[in-house]
């Protein structure tokens, strides 16, 4: 459904037993790189990254070229590269942000990374050595605000500078990696940014002190980024005090509006409470992709960035959740929707009332509000009431 073109370069050993081993390691060696300009290629982009990681000194396997390969989808200008080395893969992380024909790129983990096993397999952070300025870069300006302990921070004010907004988050100590979210026309701030705190133990005490402080008109939304958009369920982290607290708070709002909140339902049972159409910041899309559309990996995250896109533009998308089906045919809850948790309910309501019967791939969607607490705890299989 969304053709690759694929092109090898610089080739890997074929030994049968060498053979095995790059392939059980390759989700830890390639990269995402998105926003490419319009006339990048398989060799360019190859030719690029392997010029740019050797003038940062990210060549950490010998002499030659970093890249291996490159599968590249023309249409939605993104590709994934193939580097040599886990250890390489993890330094260009780095290079997110870098100017690569005219055009600052995005560079990602892809879908498939699996941060505990690769830790594993070889370092999972850049080297703190590489030489970032002799590409433009500023270490720590851009890349690095990954990870498991990654904070999403939003509502900033549109006024704020990278660098107040970098001096109000090492309040709490400094960081490893800071990303400011800009236009992509325009360069200017978007509202929202990650930030990820050298000590990991820093993390939930900024969260706590930060979510919900006022700034102008704005009030903003700090918490962990766990409910990653690279597997399509929570990580088991995501059962922190701070998460178990915001829970709380959602139901002692909810007691005080009298309210039914969501379907308690069980399958077969019906008590005859259903979810009413309460704004809340999560806004579920039904009716978007089927799930065999979500079993190739390409397929899979060009789906991720359609809608990473598309729901952008109605405000600061916090988490975006696209379950998918496993391998193994174990059944897994919300596939076939997606989940979008906006900063703020007012852009929350935009979404909703945006997409909600607009067409994705064919499909007319339907759009209705997800209750908070059933998505913090990755309980996709509540069934939410029809518009």
């Amino acid at each position: 459904m969304f053709p690759f073109a694929g092109t090898q370069f610089a080739g890997l050993p074929t030994m049968p037993a060498q053979a095995m081993t790059q392939q059980a390691t390759r989700h830890a060696r390639r990269v995402y790189v998105g926003g490419l300009p319009p006339l990048a290629n398989e060799q360019t982009i190859a030719t690029f990254f392997s010029q740019v990681m050797s003038a940062i000194g990210g060549n950490t396997a010998g002499p030659g070229d970093a890249v291996v390969n490159v599968y590249i989808n023309q249409e939605k200008k993104f590709a994934f590269v193939e580097m040599r080395t886990v250890e390489e893969a993890s330094n260009a992380m780095a290079l997110d942000g870098i100017i690569f024909e005219g055009v600052s790129v995005r560079v990602r983990r892809p879908s498939d990374y699996n941060p505990s096993m690769a830790a594993t397999l070889g370092p999972s952070q850049p080297s703190p050595h590489l030489n970032l300025a002799a590409v433009g870069l500023t270490p720590g300006a851009a890349g690095g605000a990954d990870g498991p302990d990654r904070i999403f921070v939003g509502g900033l004010p549109y006024y704020l500078t990278e660098g107040q907004i970098k001096e109000l988050l090492e309040s709490f100590g400094p960081l490893r990696g800071f990303d400011l979210v800009k236009d992509r026309d325009t360069g200017n701030s978007k509202g929202y940014g990650f930030c990820v705190y050298q000590d990991p133990a820093v993390t939930d005490v900024a969260c706590a002190a930060l979510n919900g402080l006022k700034m102008g008109d704005k009030t903003l939304t700090v918490r962990r980024a766990t409910a990653s958009v690279h597997s399509g369920q929570p990580k088991p982290d995501q059962a922190n005090v701070l998460a178990q607290a915001q829970q709380q708070i959602a139901l002692q709002k909810l007691a005080l509006q009298g309210a039914p909140y969501y379907n308690m339902m069980m399958p077969g049972v019906d008590n005859g409470m259903t979810m009413p159409e309460t704004p809340t910041k999560v806004v579920c899309l039904k009716q978007v992709v089927s799930p065999d559309e979500l079993k190739e990996d390409d397929e899979y995250e060009e789906i991720l960035e359609d809608m990473r896109e598309e729901c952008g533009k109605y405000g600061s998308v916090a988490t975006l959740v696209l379950p998918r089906p496993k391998s193994d045919g174990e059944e897994v809850a919300g596939v076939g929707k997606v989940f979008v948790e906006y900063a703020t309910i007012e852009e929350a309501i935009k979404a909703k009332n945006s997409l909600n019967g607009r067409k994705f791939g064919g499909n007319i969607v339907a759009a209705v509000y997800f209750p908070e607490d059933k998505f913090l705890q990755g309980e996709y299989n509540v069934e939410p009431a029809s518009s």
